[in-house]
């Protein structure tokens, strides 16, 4: 070291003294003999021992205080004689601490007195108005529990995550450079290819082939009540234009007007509902998924900032604007469930049970099944515990026989904990039998199950009728054969349900009055004489792809009618009707509701002017 640098060093060390000396006659304490301390990295470790050590101080926990001194002084011990002394000023720090805690000390105890008496007038006007806090408390854990069994998660909403958890990431990889168009993103502009970059949303994943979002949908805020916020669609006036159009090109039934619209106007929601209708009934299916996936996205980047899926957000039915976003999940659903996505049909169908509880699409006909399919067990059995805190949802026949087989999976599974006071899987499938016996009948023609035991037990009156008695209930029967009855195909399903309708004969020989009863559960259940759930169509829960085939018709009115039903058309006649038109004209009118046949111009085929053709 230079002569320089020790000068230096030197006299840091006698400023640092004096600097000592000074505090520690201000605070009138002793001067110690010592030399000061030498610099230590390890100071930084000592001030965060002293926090510690004061904030135990004030827990009042003198080991573990006593034991951050020793710490301290074991620390103060260890020096560097290459580093330059600093000063020590833990006394001025320690006082300074005291003071602060003497007067938060003070402060504690004023806040828990204030708090006490906070607690007192709290109790006060409690018990002012008990009975109104009770009834408003009921409904709060009412709604409480509907939001949060219907609780949706976004990462099971995507397919392609799901896809990726049952196939690999590398097969999904490989099946989206094969479907990716070369360079329908890029645009050319200036000799330049740009690429726009789509919206991220929930609900589906928006293909880099897609046009932009347009802007064309908002979404406002009605109402809230009760914390719950209810929200509307709004056209904006380009849509409205669009509209006007749509229902123009409707009236012609012009497959080109819908193109023409959706060219101008590419997430117009009506026109790609029809698309993916065309699509859908010509046998391609994966262009109509694309255009519910467009509307779907469309809608979604619509949403108002408060607008989040089944938390306290509402969309009713109710409003015009909002039916397109009902019928597009729905159709979506399907979708998913189709390509074997169940867990994301299953968040659909929860996300379209939330946002209605009137339920217009039936999603509760529909969600026990995709939960099964999706082995949701532990989630099925809380839904129909939790859902509406009441104990009517067992008596629709699907929750009955899906509760059961939900039970029987929950049974089987080493890590579930059976709770006591619950009822099994056969005690809860012979419930279901005495509830809706008519069910067992049609299940057994679907399948189809052809043994011959199957037969015998059919032959009991109990079982033979088709029929339960109320209209409404013989149609949700229907959607339920229609919805679930792949799930049956399985031996281990077949097994208890045979098992349980042989307990249930046994029963009743037993105990002939038993059936009254439930006659009695039955008919106050589903107590109407009309049915209920008409405009849930059966075929709209069916796996199937409805096509129309030649021999049938549409009327104006949307029903099908058959050829020897139309009356005073010859058949030759309606076959060169027809043959006039374009074909392509021809089938696209056959898949919309609005249809009536005729030359095009309005005009009707002379005899003669059919016999020179």
């Amino acid at each position: 070291m230079s002569a320089r640098m020790v000068k230096k060093v030197l006299k840091e060390q006698e400023a640092a003294l004096q600097q000592q000396q000074q505090l520690n006659s201000d605070d009138d304490s002793e001067l110690s003999d010592s030399p000061p301390p030498a610099r230590n990295y390890f100071d930084l470790l000592e001030d965060e021992n002293d926090n510690s050590c004061d904030d135990q101080e004030k827990d009042e926990i003198p080991i573990e205080s006593s034991d951050c001194a020793i710490a301290n002084e074991h620390s103060s011990m260890e020096k560097d004689a290459n580093t330059i002394p600093m000063p020590n000023v833990k006394s001025k720090k320690k006082k300074k601490n005291k003071k602060k805690k003497k007067k938060l000390g003070a402060i504690s105890k004023n806040d828990v007195r204030s708090s006490d008496l906070m607690l007192e007038n709290l109790s006060l006007e409690a018990s002012s108005s008990g009975h109104q806090s009770g009834a408003t408390n009921d409904i709060m854990l009412k709604k409480q529990c509907n939001y949060s069994v219907l609780q949706v998660d976004p990462k099971f909403l995507s397919a392609e995550n799901e896809l990726r958890r049952i196939f690999g990431n590398s097969v999904v990889k490989t099946h989206e450079r094969s479907n990716l168009p070369g360079n329908s993103s890029r645009m050319v502009r200036g000799g330049r290819r740009v690429s726009h970059i789509l919206k991220r949303t929930i609900l589906v994943s928006p293909s880099q082939h897609w046009p932009r979002w347009d802007g064309s949908l908002s979404m406002e805020l009605l109402e809230t009540r009760d914390g719950v916020h209810y929200f509307r669609y709004v056209h904006s006036s380009s849509y409205s234009q669009a509209q006007r159009a749509f229902e123009a090109v409707k009236a012609t039934h012009d497959l080109n007007g819908i193109g023409s619209i959706l060219l101008n106007h590419p997430y117009h929601i009506d026109s790609l509902t029809t698309l993916a209708d065309y699509f859908k009934f010509t046998g391609e299916q994966q262009m109509s998924g694309d255009a519910t996936a467009k509307c779907l996205y469309a809608m979604e980047c619509a949403w108002h900032p408060l607008f989040t899926p089944s938390k306290n957000c509402k969309l009713e039915y109710t409003h015009d604007t909002n039916k397109p976003f009902f019928s597009s999940l729905f159709t979506h659903m399907k979708n998913m469930d189709r390509r074997g996505c169940h867990r994301a049909a299953l968040e659909i169908c929860k996300l379209l049970l939330s946002l209605d509880s009137d339920d217009p699409m039936g999603a509760m006909f529909c969600i026990d099944y995709y939960s099964l399919r999706a082995e949701e067990y532990a989630w099925l059995e809380r839904f129909v515990e939790e859902y509406k805190c009441d104990n009517s949802l067992w008596l629709f026949p699907n929750i009955s026989f899906s509760f059961a087989v939900c039970r029987l999976y929950l049974e089987r599974d080493e890590h579930a904990n059976t709770v006591s006071g619950k009822s099994d899987s056969s005690d809860l499938m012979k419930q279901a039998l005495m509830l809706h016996p008519s069910v067992l009948m049609k299940l057994v023609a679907k399948v189809p199950l052809k043994e011959r035991k199957w037969t015998d037990v059919l032959k009991h009156s109990f079982f033979g009728s088709e029929k339960s008695g109320s209209p409404s209930l013989d149609h949700l029967i229907a959607i339920y054969v229609e919805r679930s009855y792949l799930i049956w195909r399985l031996p281990e399903l077949q097994k208890l349900l045979y098992e349980s309708a042989l307990s249930v004969i046994e029963m009743l020989e037993k105990q002939a009055s038993v059936v009254n009863d439930w006659v009695c559960v039955r008919k106050e259940a589903f107590s109407s004489e009309k049915n209920e759930y008409s405009h849930l169509l059966v075929s709209e829960f069916s796996d199937s792809v409805a096509t129309m085939p030649p021999d049938f018709m549409v009327d104006q009115r949307g029903g099908v009618v058959q050829r020897e039903q139309i009356p005073n058309v010859p058949e030759d006649h309606m076959i060169r009707d027809i043959a006039n038109r374009s074909p392509l004209a021809v089938l696209f009118e056959s898949m919309l509701p609005w249809i009536d046949y005729g030359t095009g111009d309005g005009e009707q085929i002379q005899p003669e002017q059919a016999d020179e053709d």
